[in-house]
């Protein structure tokens, strides 16, 4: 495997730069704009617990919102992996988000989408071992979503 061209790794900051690329949590960035400024629907079960405080880590809690986030959150499972006696050696995790981010001034729908993704876990040890591997793919899976849907909402508001 050969390296890059050292001329192209040290030009790539200036072609950013070049075509607009601000950084997110930057001086002006989008990431001002949602910032402590987002109420995200209280959560109805543990799966959407967990998404709801991911999202709070990343948008901040906000006492005056200026926007609300509504999501349906879909979990269901898959077994993979399954052996000659029929006891499954792998589970995937999959979830599915549809969300609505809503001006709270006007009622508009700012942005609205579907995300989805999944994790993997293996239940081939003890009890314990899938159980705890069962919770850390929970854990893991609302991380992702979140991600994603933070990722979108900032992409969202870019002309805003």
């Amino acid at each position: 495997m050969s390296l890059p061209n050292r001329r192209l790794v040290l030009l790539a900051p200036l072609a950013l730069a070049a075509c607009g690329f601000s950084p997110v949590y930057g001086p002006g960035g989008n990431g001002q704009i949602l910032q402590n400024r987002v109420l995200v629907d209280p959560p109805g079960s543990q799966d959407s617990y967990l998404l709801v405080r991911e999202l709070e880590e990343r948008l901040g809690r906000s006492s005056d919102p200026d926007f609300a986030l509504s999501m349906i959150l879909e979990i269901s499972e898959a077994r993979l992996a399954i052996d000659r006696e029929g006891d499954t050696g792998r589970f995937n995790r999959i979830g599915k988000v549809q969300y609505s981010l809503r001006d709270l001034d006007t009622g508009r729908v700012v942005t609205s989408g579907v995300v989805e993704n999944f994790v993997g876990y293996s239940a081939t040890g003890t009890t314990v071992e899938t159980l705890a591997g069962e919770l850390d793919a929970q854990q893991r899976l609302m991380v992702v979503i979140a991600d994603q849907i933070v990722t979108r909402l900032y992409a969202a508001t870019l002309d805003r």
